[in-house]
């Protein structure tokens, strides 16, 4: 990958769900999400990775469905954890709602990323994956809401009756890659988006700056819009430190965590993904498994990382605790203390210290 490319889209503003319906081949057409200049990682109708890697096609997706080693889930488990989080803290405090959504509470700002509520990852209601544990915070324990950061739109990560809900209760900022504010508008026109390219900076507080910077996946809400919204990660710049939130990406050759490393600096905490890996031949351009994400958290120089994107809708192929022993086996192997990188369960709190409610 060209390095220089990658810091400019990182550090500057750019030049310009895993469901079946997303795998397959889409017809090129007029994108109508979003209209703007073509560039580097866009030909004025679809983006694309930086690394040249391919989402894959329906023929591939035909073959890994019907290929059969899929491992059974329970259809409940539950997390032993439940937090009611504070209105504000002073510090650093995350919680793990499930899956990809985060509460990270810093600086008296309070910021949910990917939120999701509802009970399947899903187009419909009746069908798609279910999750097999409740939301780790009630929705009505949340605290007061400043902003949400939206990775990408696929249904585990964009949940848009929960993008609602949270605009109709919290006002909060929505913030999104470009083309993810007209998939939110399309449900609620009442809804306002702010979004950018990668190297955008939005300033939350006085204090707290997210950045949006490249990650290595795709985007589909259906049969015909696949890569016409684009994807993303998320550092956090904050008085306690850097944080590095990703929702989906493959490791590739390392490079986006090295370029957000050389940028940033060395990452206070890391939010990787661990779990929807299996088959291996299929899913390595778009997910990490947990053996690249100990190599991730190591080329951002993390001081901790923690695992989320396991254990609440079964997506693919490994079996539900397969993350949890994989990153046991990656961190042993690659001699990181295991309390460095920690599997997180829905509810569960990290916290560097204690810090008190505003």
């Amino acid at each position: 990958m060209n390095r220089r490319r990658l810091l400019k889209l990182i550090g500057l503003p750019g030049l310009a769900a895993v469901t079946g319906a997303g795998y397959v081949t889409a017809a090129r057409s007029r994108n109508r999400y979003y209209q703007g200049p073509p560039s580097d990682h866009f030909d004025g109708v679809r983006f694309s990775n930086l690394d040249g890697s391919k989402d894959r096609g329906f023929a591939e997706f035909l073959r890994w469905q019907l290929g059969g080693g899929r491992e059974d889930w329970p259809g409940s488990y539950p997390s032993p954890f439940h937090d009611r989080p504070p209105a504000r803290v002073d510090g650093l405090r995350v919680t793990l709602v499930g899956h990809a959504s985060l509460l990270i509470q810093t600086a008296g700002v309070n910021v949910l990323v990917d939120p999701h509520w509802s009970e399947r990852a899903s187009p419909v209601s009746f069908a798609g994956p279910r999750r097999v544990n409740p939301p780790g915070i009630a929705f009505e324990d949340l605290p007061p809401i400043d902003a949400v950061l939206i990775t990408h739109n696929h249904y585990d990560h964009l949940d848009l009756p929960t993008v609602a809900r949270l605009w109709h209760a919290h006002r909060p900022r929505i913030l999104a890659p470009l083309g993810n504010d007209a998939i939110i508008r399309a449900y609620d026109d009442a809804i306002p988006v702010e979004t950018g390219d990668w190297g955008a900076a939005f300033a939350l507080s006085g204090s707290v700056t997210a950045h949006l910077v490249p990650a290595l996946h795709w985007s589909a809400r259906g049969l015909n819009d696949r890569r016409m919204a684009l994807w993303g990660a998320y550092v956090l710049a904050t008085p306690s430190g850097q944080i590095h939130h990703v929702g989906d990406t493959g490791y590739g050759d390392g490079a986006v965590f090295r370029a957000v490393r050389e940028r940033f600096g060395r990452m206070r905490l890391a939010t990787l993904p661990i779990g929807a890996y299996e088959p291996r031949w299929f899913m390595r351009p778009q997910h990490m498994n947990p053996e690249e994400a100990v190599r991730a958290m190591q080329d951002l120089g993390a001081e901790q990382a923690l695992g989320h994107h396991w254990g609440t809708f079964r997506l693919t192929d490994e079996g539900i605790e397969r993350p949890i022993e994989a990153l046991a086996a990656a961190l042993q192997a690659q001699g990181v203390p295991a309390e460095r990188f920690r599997a997180m369960r829905p509810g569960e709190v990290w916290a560097p210290a204690r810090h008190g409610r505003a």
